[in-house]
């Protein structure tokens, strides 16, 4: 019989380096893959790729899918405004769809008997890992070790020391997950209902004070250049944002979310780009889109996000939701001036040429081009007949 092979998620941490090994043990062939969302050097890179092979892995493989991310994910994010319980950013749940999705590619590349990962039955990685998986790759089997033999922590160690594994096994005080829209920070202060992470906890600590003012430049929606300086791709926008935003602590807070498997849970997270480009693009559409624009915006990107967040991100119903928010960016082009300060920013104000508050058609509150009194006095007359019909039927029907 020939040696199944397995597609293993990997990123060098502990459940995924038991999971090398317990592979190993069952006669497996094992492949990792590491997909950087924005959250690893490319010392970091090399030295997992080298940790991968020392476990004894038959092959493995980085995707940098830093790009992809964004052109098949982030994107949308910043078209809607998304805000998960109008808090959190989805830093987490939305770099794991794209991890998800190209570990079933490689698992299917290489015609894998078995995919899997290192989740645990307690959060929400599991279910997303698990359905793109059921979808992409049907009939591949998913195996997830830790998940099924309801390992601890220590029991994970024992058996890793007995096989001779050489790694750090000192559990970091705080959990950290960095990627490009994001980091997430857990600790003892987010397992109870009551609590703030300490300034230490915090990745990316405080050092500047001064007020800095910034300049966003969109173009249909996407950032293009910051304080005039033009990038390439909105990823690399970002992250230069990220350098300028993130030493004033901005975009610190802590998410309370409902889980997909019913439970709530809380955890910190920094996201100073994510959020300032996310206020910024907000405040520009107001600027430029009509009324109704923003109504349906809201409500469909309000959708877009809690689908996202639980994994659907296959479901063919948020292509559609795409191309409406795609579509919604054709005159959000302008730029966005902010003020950064210690731990919170402003909206200063925008200039946009589609700017609908343009002095051409007055100026709200004193004076209008557009239309006379006369006309506002017949257009409330009649914009308000039904509901006046309505009251004068109901008092002579009583």
């Amino acid at each position: 019989m020939s040696t199944k092979k397995v597609v293993l998620g990997f990123s060098g941490g502990l459940d995924t380096t038991f999971c090398v090994k317990h592979f190993e043990d069952k006669a497996y062939e094992v492949h990792s893959i590491i997909v950087n969302t924005g959250g690893f050097s490319e010392e970091e890179l090399k030295k997992i790729e080298a940790h991968a092979y020392a476990l004894g892995v038959k092959t493995h493989t980085t995707v940098n899918a830093v790009k992809d991310y964004y052109n098949s994910i982030i994107k949308f994010l910043i078209f809607g405004n998304v805000l998960k319980n109008n808090t959190y950013p989805l830093s987490v749940s939305a770099e794991r769809l794209s991890q998800a999705l190209h570990i079933a590619s490689h698992a299917k590349k290489l015609n894998a008997d078995a995919v899997a990962h290192g989740s645990t039955g307690a959060g929400n990685d599991q279910v997303r890992f698990d359905m793109i998986f059921h979808i992409m790759i049907p009939g591949v089997e998913i195996i997830t070790p830790i998940r099924d033999l309801k390992l601890s922590r220590e029991e994970e160690i024992d058996y890793l020391k007995k096989k001779g594994v050489a790694m750090n096994f000192d559990k970091a005080v705080y959990s950290v997950n960095k990627g490009l829209w994001g980091t997430s920070v857990g600790g003892k202060e987010t397992l109870k209902s009551k609590g703030i992470l300490p300034e230490e906890a915090w990745p990316t600590q405080v050092t500047k004070t001064a007020a800095e003012e910034v300049k966003l430049s969109f173009v249909k929606g996407e950032l293009k250049a910051i304080n005039d300086k033009a990038f390439d791709h909105p990823t690399e926008a970002i992250q230069y944002l990220q350098t300028i935003a993130g030493p004033f602590g901005i975009g610190r807070d802590i998410h309370v979310g409902d889980t997909i498997i019913g439970i709530k849970g809380r955890v910190g997270f920094e996201a100073a780009a994510p959020m300032v480009i996310l206020k910024s693009h907000h405040a520009l559409e107001k600027h430029v889109l009509t009324k109704w624009q923003l109504n349906w915006k809201d409500q469909l990107a309000s959708f877009y996000g809690n689908w996202l967040h639980e994994g659907q991100i296959l479901d063919p119903v948020m292509r559609d939701i795409e191309a409406y928010l795609q579509h919604s960016q054709e005159t959000v082009t302008g730029d966005v001036f902010v003020l950064l300060k210690p731990y919170h920013f402003q909206i200063i104000g925008i200039e946009s040429k589609y700017d609908l508050m343009s002095s051409k058609f007055g100026k709200y509150g004193e004076m209008n081009t557009g239309f006379t009194g006369e006309d506002v006095r017949g257009f409330s007359r009649i914009f308000g007949n039904q509901t006046s019909i309505f009251h004068k039927v109901k008092e002579d029907a009583e």
